[in-house]
């Protein structure tokens, strides 16, 4: 029994490897998201291509981060 017991702790760790479609629409958002500030930044405020690469890898690893706290809650909530 407690080998059924570790196979499921398994499974439930490292579910398969699909992608529910919010998921899906969530990246694909987000990468809109940071492609258009890089835009905005670059053609609208007219500050450089550095510069916009920077605000908007800023902007990226601050949703990652985002989304490894809420992660982490949920997985801890459980």
């Amino acid at each position: 029994m407690a080998v059924d017991h570790d196979v499921r702790l398994e499974e439930e760790r490292a579910p398969g490897g699909e992608v529910s479609a919010a998921a899906l629409i969530g990246y694909a958002v987000a990468a809109a998201g940071i492609l258009g500030w890089f835009l905005f930044g670059l053609l609208v405020q007219r500050q450089g291509f550095v510069d916009s690469v920077g605000e908007s890898a800023g902007a990226a690893f601050a949703l990652l981060l985002a989304v490894s706290v809420v992660e982490m809650i949920r997985h801890n909530g459980r």
